[in-house]
């Protein structure tokens, strides 16, 4: 029964994924203008972050959004398609669960921020003023 199931959400998954993606491009939202001289300051703040994630992912591509309403320039990983992130995402958090958004400390520590919300809104506290 399981696999009827897994096969049953990959079939609905590949049918709504590139409606998901038709529509996040038709309705991409306007970052927020910055001076040169800040938004320089917010792209090396942003050199610090790597989001994780999946390309049909309507939770991912919420973080993505928001992304592009901040004017944010951040690394993005396919934990989905790309081995090498997955297991990095892996091996940090214990699960293979996206959007997961890498932080790296000035003095080097690295925090992992996984659901949507919560990147959201750490990504609005700190690059929103």
């Amino acid at each position: 029964m399981k696999p009827l199931i897994r096969l049953f959400f990959k079939t609905i998954h590949l049918l709504v994924g590139p409606i998901l993606l038709f529509t996040n491009w038709i309705t991409t939202p306007r970052g927020i203008v910055r001076s040169p001289a800040a938004q320089q300051t917010v792209d090396a703040a942003t050199r610090q972050l790597v989001l994780y994630k999946f390309r049909t992912c309507p939770f991912c591509i919420k973080v993505h959004r928001a992304c592009k309403r901040l004017s944010l320039n951040i690394e993005t990983r396919d934990a989905q398609h790309n081995a090498d992130a997955r297991e990095e995402l892996l091996q940090a958090t214990g699960k293979v669960q996206v959007p997961c958004l890498k932080i790296t400390s000035a003095d080097g520590s690295i925090a992992w921020l996984l659901e949507s919300n919560a990147i959201i809104d750490y990504l609005q506290g700190r690059f929103a003023s």
